[in-house]
């Protein structure tokens, strides 16, 4: 049985300081409806600009996932798209009054028990999955980087690190289906090495930073002087190294830098928008290479989804013939562009026209190189949209027409020639309001997309 979307019962706010910019922010996660996604507002800009949070977005990894869209930025946001996402929340709307998300602890403890106590609600429309069908890599080989994904029927995680660190040693955590997350992942905290301070400071970086909210290994002997200078940028007088950790006294699991490795893995999957089917091992892996590697994914969804979705079948009879169609759209020969629908539900309508070298748009497109133009490819997979919401409206002697009111995003990948047969899939983008239909339109030759576009049109009943 197919899994629901899910979404909060109510919202939940947070507060505190961003890690990098030190600001003060309240941060509030709202239910939203299904298919939204989670998208973040920031509601201290005029406008309330909202920022999807897709891979898309990523401007920034250098310390945390940033994403941006038309100037408006968030910050770290990798804990509690780590948190809403494993706990099962599809869709949100984070309102925020700054440019970062509040720390917390350092990990994303606090956010997934919130969401827990909470709860959600299953939503009407259901879940989207990435299923993996072959192994997939990334790599950055000079710095040990490696993700790898392979095919399987649910999500997991196996993550080793390994910073050639006396203190830290090899690493390993693991994510499973059965795993408790809010348990086991969400406690676990962000962590720096002692000598990356000083660096992220001149950078203007972790202003929000402290003992509180971060792990600080120590792998070398620290001098009075240079504790002194600790105590002056921390503002406290207690601090010491234990066990080769500044202040921390008692780890929250013996593999916890590990752990939020982990947690922050699956916040940047997160920013793929779909969930996923299939085994992850990443070796060292971060920010920039979580992000791209979900770049790399959704490229491949991209190329996976311009194949075509219905097969055509000529030994079985069409849903309609040349003679249905014509009942349906006032277009006659030379310009009537589709031959048969073979598949028709509420949303989506599938045909093909039969290209010969009979058509009279051949005799001077081109002569010597006969090539179907792109306007009327255009125009056959809006023919079929025609077909798809025009076939149940006609009523006694009434009929109506669509018309085009806008063409984006047209993109042609193959040329079309004479002999080939071309293969129409258009699906309604969202339902048909006050008579304007907004559609997207693909066509095939064989497996290869030949064209895409999405298309307005205008219902608009015929003069007598």
């Amino acid at each position: 049985m197919a899994e629901k979307q899910r979404t909060l019962k109510a919202p939940i706010s947070f507060s505190g300081k961003g890690l990098h910019t030190g600001v003060q922010v309240t941060m509030t996660v709202n239910p939203a409806p299904t298919d939204h996604g989670i998208v973040f507002r920031r509601t201290d800009l005029e406008g309330a600009p909202e920022v999807p949070a897709l891979c898309d977005y990523v401007v920034d990894t250098s310390r945390g996932t940033t994403i941006e869209k038309d100037g408006a930025r968030v910050a770290t946001i990798e804990h509690i798209m780590s948190a809403l996402w494993t706990s099962g929340v599809d869709n949100a709307l984070i309102d925020i009054t700054a440019g970062e998300t509040p720390i917390m602890d350092g990990s994303a403890k606090e956010y997934a028990k919130t969401i827990l106590e909470t709860g959600l609600i299953e939503q009407d429309s259901e879940r989207s999955y990435y299923q993996v069908s072959e192994k997939m890599v990334y790599t950055i080989p000079e710095k040990g980087v490696a993700i790898i994904l392979y095919p399987d029927d649910d999500f997991s995680v196996s993550l080793h690190v390994d910073y050639n660190s006396k203190v830290i040693g090899n690493q390993y955590a693991t994510f499973n289906p059965e795993d408790d997350y809010a348990s086991k992942i969400a406690p676990c905290r962000t962590f720096v090495f002692l000598h990356e301070l000083e660096p992220l400071m001149k950078m203007n970086l972790i202003r929000g930073g402290d003992l509180d909210n971060a792990i600080v290994v120590v792998e070398n002997p620290v001098s009075d002087e240079q504790l002194d200078h600790l105590k002056k940028i921390f503002n406290k007088q207690d601090i010491k190294i234990t066990g080769g950790y500044l202040n921390n006294l008692e780890l929250r699991f013996n593999n916890e830098l590990a752990r939020h490795k982990l947690l922050d893995l699956l916040g940047d999957f997160a920013l793929l928008g779909k969930r996923i089917k299939g085994r992850v091992w990443a070796t060292r892996p971060g920010h920039f290479a979580n992000t791209e590697f979900m770049k790399q994914v959704k490229q491949t969804i991209r190329r996976e989804g311009e194949k075509p979705r219905f097969h055509y079948d000529c030994r079985k009879p069409p849903i309609y013939d040349i003679n249905d169609i014509r009942k349906m759209l006032p277009h006659r020969p030379p310009f009537l562009l589709v031959d048969r629908i073979f598949y028709m539900d509420d949303t989506t309508v599938a045909g093909i026209k039969n290209v010969t070298m009979n058509e009279p748009f051949f005799v001077g497109h081109f002569p010597d190189e006969p090539v179907m133009p792109g306007v009327l490819i255009v125009e056959a997979m809006a023919q079929c949209c025609g077909v798809l919401v025009l076939g149940g409206m006609k009523t006694g002697d009434e009929s109506y027409s669509t018309y085009f009111m806008k063409i984006d995003g047209v993109k042609f990948k193959r040329k079309v020639v004479p002999g080939d047969t071309l293969h129409f899939e258009v699906q309604l983008l969202e339902p048909i309001r006050r008579g304007v239909a907004v559609v997207e339109g693909k066509a095939f030759v064989g497996d290869t997309l030949a064209c895409e576009a999405t298309m307005m049109a205008q219902i608009v009943k015929n003069k007598k």
